[in-house]
């Protein structure tokens, strides 16, 4: 006889077991995603964007004429060494020149001392140990950086906005249109990795860890008087609101240091210019040669630059006057209900770096480039939470990243864009 308890649970004939459950297949997604590391989703994002840029890049070398720096259709590799990457070159096989190149008119030519050293002597050491050559190891190393800058700029997004927020904005980061610039042999990369984790110290107020970071971030691109400039007035902010929002005297301190810190450390390359040039003024001869094209030579003067590209580029007066607007919006818009969300210390970062650029800059094709470390202001693109929103935004970003390689990076006849 069968077991009892077996024929208990046994179903009756005509009698049909109860189906299954259905899965819902919905909630388990939902699920699954919610317990994937934060560093996972990022990963992802990273590796999809780098997937699209990089057909991208490959698609416009197959495009690519002859060139100074390569022959027709070059590879992925030797087509992202191009612009400023051979400068990097230069200065890892070669170094510095003590002896700084003068035009037939008497003038600084343009040379080596305008790129920073820790990108192309890091590229150079790490060659030296795999034996790879400069254009195949710089490429590795900037997109290293770029993941690493990514990851970074999550976390600090996520001290200031909700996790999908904090997400979203790391996938404007990666499909921008000058990101195909974090994937090419230039700084970018690296620089952009040290301040995105010198501001998530800051968020974090650990000031005198921020220290070591200033250090390899000035050194890679020109960012100490910005920084230093942020920091001076995050102390000036903390100060007046010290009644609600404590700030005790060793974080003052700290924070003191590290301002002036930075401050040095800003002015740190041009005095190691002075120093085996003997030209008290090289480095900034050495940048002043780059608009020598557009406005010929002249001092550095500050803000003269901004006033005398946009003279060059659209006739006076109305020049000037697009860029007093252009100015106008840029503050106003730092006072929008979305960019007031991303905090007052990023948004200080904003606006000491675009008051560095106005300072010091001459607006050219490599404005946009320039334009990158002002990357926490993604977070304030980030917020509507409509599908369609950023589905159509970053479409529109890839696009922006078509227009860019065509007309900053592929290399045309007499072409007057460098990247």
């Amino acid at each position: 006889m069968p077991n009892s308890r077996t024929a208990a649970r046994r179903p009756s004939a005509g009698k049909p077991g109860r189906p299954p459950a259905p899965v819902d297949l919905a909630s388990s997604s939902a699920s699954y995603y919610a317990r994937t590391p934060w560093w996972a989703k990022v990963l992802v994002v990273f590796l999809v964007s780098r997937v699209v840029t990089t057909i991208l890049l490959l698609i416009f070398a197959s495009m690519q004429a002859q060139n100074p720096w390569t022959a027709a259709s070059p590879d992925y590799f030797s087509f992202a060494s191009i612009w400023d990457g051979h400068w990097y070159y230069i200065v890892s096989v070669a170094g510095y020149p003590s002896d700084l190149p003068v035009t037939a008119d008497g003038h600084i030519g343009e040379n080596a001392w305008a790129f920073m050293p820790a990108y192309p002597m890091l590229v150079r050491l790490i060659g030296a140990i795999t034996g790879g050559s400069f254009a195949v190891v710089a490429v590795w190393v900037s997109v290293g950086f770029a993941l690493g800058a990514a990851l970074m700029f999550y976390r600090l997004m996520a001290l200031v906005l909700p996790g999908s927020q904090a997400l979203y904005s790391v996938v404007l980061f990666c499909f921008a249109p000058l990101s195909p610039i974090l994937q090419v042999a230039y700084a970018e990369s690296m620089g952009l990795f040290f301040l995105t984790l010198g501001l998530y110290l800051l968020l974090q107020r650990r000031y005198w860890l921020l220290l070591l970071v200033i250090v390899p971030m000035s050194l890679t691109r020109p960012s100490g008087l910005a920084f230093a400039l942020m920091l001076g007035l995050h102390v000036i902010y903390r100060w007046t609101k010290r009644r609600t929002e404590p700030f005790p005297v060793p974080e003052r301190v700290a924070a003191v240091v590290a301002g002036g810190f930075s401050a040095a450390m800003g002015f740190a390359w041009p005095l190691i210019a002075w120093a085996v040039t003997g030209s008290a003024s090289a480095y900034t001869d050495t940048e002043l040669a780059w608009r020598a094209s557009y406005v010929g030579y002249g001092e550095l003067v500050p803000f003269a630059g901004w006033i005398a590209g946009a003279n060059w580029w659209v006739p006076e007066p109305l020049g000037v006057l697009l860029l007093i607007l252009a100015v106008a919006l840029f503050a106003c818009a730092m006072f929008t209900p979305w960019v007031r969300r991303i905090g007052v210390d990023l948004r200080l970062w904003v606006a000491s770096y675009a008051l560095y650029l106005l300072a010091v800059f001459f607006p050219q094709s490599s404005t946009f480039r320039l334009l990158m470390p002002m990357f926490p202001l993604w977070g304030a693109l980030a917020q509507p939470r409509s599908r369609t929103y950023r589905i159509l935004l970053v479409l529109v970003l890839i696009a922006g990243q078509v227009g860019w390689i065509y007309i900053g990076w592929l290399v045309g006849e007499n072409d007057w864009t460098p990247p």
